[in-house]
């Protein structure tokens, strides 16, 4: 981004949560096959902290939901990061076209060739993105939390046990939901990021 085109206050209100702060919660997940809309936590638990989500490149900030028309925070992040577009969708049995099928595609472990950003304005739901390991990570999105993924990450989404989630979506211009599915190591997105967000050189003994 152009930082000349922005102004400091713009700039200072965009900024992602920083790790120390972050009220975010994510875990590594247990390899179950029980009900998605689980946690999965390992047990013993072992959390996530943002420092290493921010390592994937995941983004997170926390936001009051209740005046998203009107926030000036959110209005720094769309205009810094360019989301031009927005739309709010609820994702429950009463307001989701095709439902069931609906989740399990959410649920397909997935590339998008765009980031996905998505701001939850109440409900609840999971995040899943895969680390450097192939491991999974759960993040718990809840109300005011505005989460972005980067383009090329392998991720899932599910509801939690509430079955309730209404999100805004964003989109640098026209929206666009394509999921290409695992595997997708020859699709440019996923080079584009494993060249963006390298696996860790591990220091020798």
């Amino acid at each position: 981004m152009a930082t000349a085109e922005f102004t400091a206050e713009e700039l200072a209100l965009a900024q992602p949560e920083k790790p120390e702060n972050a009220t975010i919660e994510a875990w590594y997940m247990d390899d179950s096959d029980e009900d998605q809309r689980l946690p999965h936590k390992l047990n013993p638990h072992e959390p996530c902290p943002l420092s290493a989500l921010r390592d994937l490149g995941v983004l997170y900030w926390k936001l009051d939901a209740d005046k998203h028309e009107t926030d000036p925070r959110l209005a720094a992040i769309r205009k810094v990061y360019n989301y031009s577009y927005t739309e709010i969708v609820n994702i429950s049995k009463d307001t989701l076209p095709e439902y069931e099928a609906k989740i399990k595609s959410f649920y397909q472990e997935h590339i998008h060739s765009d980031d996905e950003i998505r701001y939850i304005l109440d409900g609840s739901g999971y995040f899943d993105v895969r680390d450097h390991s192939d491991r999974w990570i759960r993040i718990a999105t809840r109300k005011g939390d505005l989460l972005v993924l980067p383009e090329g990450i392998y991720h899932r989404f599910t509801l939690d046990t509430d079955n309730y989630t209404k999100a805004m979506r964003l989109f640098v211009g026209a929206p666009v939901w394509t999921p290409h599915n695992r595997p997708q190591e020859e699709h440019p997105s996923r080079a584009k990021y494993l060249e963006r967000f390298p696996v860790p050189v591990k220091a020798s003994a």
